[in-house]
């Protein structure tokens, strides 16, 4: 295993983390996930020596990291926070290119191999037309793009993400969970990236490290996912006292709108109407009535002539 943690405890001055026994090797993608506060990107930095262990041992490629060098960690794993330090007087290529540094001494030229490389990168994140820019005019999102492709220019085995697609719209969200997750397979890379996106990082994660009550419950992802039904059934929340909601058939994402589509736009007890969402509409049945509606327009006029 590449990676390995054992009976390691992480946190400050009281754990945050007790207790964690898992290993990730290469070529595997995990999704480390847990609420706010909880130790997530501690855990990250105990991983790279930056945070020291409260207890247990943390073995990279079979070694421990206390007897690592920062240059042996960076040999061996590239990381991106979800804060970084902007560089004055970068531009995006001279970022990207900055990924090669640990393998060259401080005054250095690219060889033609690495500047096609960062070039493939570039092109790779969707990022060419950007190329020279100066960082500070980038958007948050093109500019998490490019401390990640640094990450990618470091060419580590393993690579670590803090809430990477944080600043990210969907569409390049999944650009860089598929390249990621292609990274990992094609090139045997062990990528580790927390974020509280799960819906959409589930699709991509082989496995799932959860962290809940000072504990880590770590293992593939479908089988964590179904272990924690509350992942899989998002709260409905509860705000207006006077409402009563109706009977609600639907699935999770429909229902979830329902809810909060009725309880913002109707203070009546709904307790004897029934809404079941079917092939695209919703059948909305009372004791006097049986109606299909289209759109929460619809809803919304049924529901006001309801006494």
């Amino acid at each position: 295993m590449f990676l390995e943690l054992k009976n390691t405890a992480v946190g400050y001055k009281t754990p945050l983390i007790r207790g964690i026994e898992t290993d990730l090797d290469l070529g595997e993608i995990c999704l480390l996930i847990g609420n706010n506060g909880v130790g997530k990107t501690t855990l990250i930095k105990s991983i790279l020596n930056q945070t020291s262990l409260i207890s247990g041992d943390i073995l990279l490629d079979g070694k421990n990291i206390k007897t690592l060098s920062n240059k042996e960690i960076a040999e061996r794993v590239a990381v991106v926070f979800s804060k970084s330090q902007i560089p004055a007087n970068y531009t995006l290529t001279d970022l990207v290119s900055l990924g090669k540094y640990i393998h060259y001494p401080y005054y250095f030229e690219l060889n033609a191999q690495d500047q096609n490389e960062v070039d493939e990168i570039i092109e790779s994140l969707h990022l060419n037309q950007y190329r020279h820019f100066p960082l500070q005019k980038l958007s948050d999102g093109n500019l998490q793009k490019a401390f990640i492709g640094r990450a990618l220019a470091q060419n580590s085995p393993m690579i670590i993400l803090d809430e990477p697609t944080t600043h990210l719209d969907e569409e390049n969200k999944i650009v860089i969970l598929k390249l990621l997750r292609k990274l990992a397979k094609t090139r045997n890379k062990l990528i580790l990236f927390s974020s509280h996106d799960w819906r959409l990082a589930k699709e991509f994660a082989d496995r799932i490290w959860l962290i809940n009550e000072e504990t880590l419950d770590a293992g593939i992802t479908e089988d964590i996912l179904l272990k924690h039904d509350e992942l899989l059934n998002p709260k409905i929340f509860h705000f207006t006292d006077s409402f009563v909601p109706p009977q609600i058939i639907a699935p999770i994402l429909q229902k979830e709108m329902l809810y909060s589509f009725l309880q913002k736009n109707t203070s009546k007890n709904l307790s004897s109407i029934k809404f079941e969402f079917k092939d695209g509409f919703w059948l909305i049945s009372g004791d006097n009535f049986q109606q299909k509606c289209f759109s929460f327009n619809e809803v919304s006029d049924l529901i006001a002539n309801i006494g």
